[in-house]
């Protein structure tokens, strides 16, 4: 669950601005000031997996919104079907293979992980990260290597891939603390459309089990 947590943390970072930056210090203040002018965001997305302990590869693909104060809803829907909610107070996972939802409570902002702050919409790109030059994971887009500049427990850094015009993000990519990469692209991005908070009410199917802080309802 941290894990999925500091994944989609991120990508409150870094939505769009026109503003040409050209040091990797310039960019992360133009995407700090995008970034608090953001209200909410939906997109298409594939993610990969690369690498980890078990040296494993995934493909996935999804659909995502995300809406500050801390509401979220990442829906995967190939090979196979996923949901994580969260309404601002409580994340939901529930994988309708495994036939079950577990409950977790949303971190609170001092005892979360860096990317866990940007969920709250209490981050801020130019004092938690360090900025440095970095190759982009899509090609004909431009990117900035952010290192967390007090250690996380989930990953070493993120590089964000943007359109060089416009800033408005192509990839989102972290390395884990195993050695694993992940890489989010998105397509389809929309922001500040007004999303409803009715998108983010997760309601429990029948005939699943649930378990809420590691014990079974």
């Amino acid at each position: 669950m941290r894990t999925f947590l500091a994944t989609v943390g991120l990508c409150l970072l870094v939505f769009t601005t026109s503003h040409q930056a050209q040091t990797p210090d310039a960019l992360a203040r133009a995407l700090q000031k995008r970034y608090q002018g953001i209200s909410d965001f939906s997109a298409d997305f594939v993610q990969v997996y690369r690498g980890g302990v078990l040296k494993t590869q995934s493909r996935e693909e999804g659909k995502v919104s995300v809406k500050k104060p801390g509401r979220m809803r990442w829906t995967y829907v190939k090979p196979e079907r996923k949901e994580f909610v969260s309404d601002g107070t409580k994340v939901y996972s529930y994988i309708p293979l495994d036939q079950r939802v577990i409950v977790s409570p949303v971190p609170p902002a001092n005892e979360a992980t860096t990317p866990a702050l940007f969920l709250a919409g209490n981050g801020d790109i130019v004092r938690d990260f360090t900025p440095a030059a970095a190759e982009p994971a899509v090609p004909g887009t431009v990117a900035v290597k952010l290192t967390p500049r007090k250690n996380d427990p989930e990953f070493e850094y993120l590089v964000v891939s943007m359109d060089p015009k416009t800033l408005q993000i192509r990839a989102l990519s972290t390395l884990d603390r195993q050695g694993g990469q992940s890489t989010l692209t998105f397509t389809n991005l929309q922001e500040n459309t007004g999303i409803s908070d009715k998108e983010f009410v997760f309601r429990v199917p029948r005939g699943v089990d649930v378990i809420t802080n590691g014990q079974r309802n």
